[in-house]
């Protein structure tokens, strides 16, 4: 029986920690959004709107660099609290590269690093491919 490529992702609006699934070992990396705190200052220096602007274009471009990891993966689990999984979800759901991919959402509180990890390792763990 052919193992499905896994991937786990705990996202908020400022960086996503993927967790790479494979078997006993799960690697780590870390994508940031361009959006920080002093590109929001110095974009506000420069009107509401300017910010909306910077705001939308930098959190396309988070998204789109988290698509792309995604892209080589069969299953996906999204999790974290906030709305940035779901507002990911939406977007991967607008584009048919993403159509046979599992990809599933999970609520979850703030946890630490090794939360995450043990919370990645259980969920694949309990699934059989």
């Amino acid at each position: 029986m052919k193992t499905l490529k896994k991937i786990g992702i705990c996202m908020d609006y400022t960086s996503a920690q993927l967790y790479l699934f494979s078997g006993e070992t799960i690697e780590s990396t870390l994508i940031e959004s361009a959006f920080t705190k002093d590109v929001k200052l110095d974009s506000l220096d420069k009107g509401e709107t300017t910010m909306h602007n910077t705001k939308q274009q930098d959190q396309a471009k988070y998204y789109k660099e988290i698509a792309s990891a995604i892209k080589e993966y069969e299953h996906v689990l999204l999790f974290g609290g906030g709305n940035a999984k779901t507002e990911l979800l939406n977007v991967l759901k607008d584009d048919r590269h993403f159509d046979k991919i599992i990809i599933e959402l999970r609520p979850t509180d703030k946890m630490t690093s090794n939360q995450e990890y043990a919370f990645v390792r259980d969920f694949f763990s309990k699934i059989h491919s």
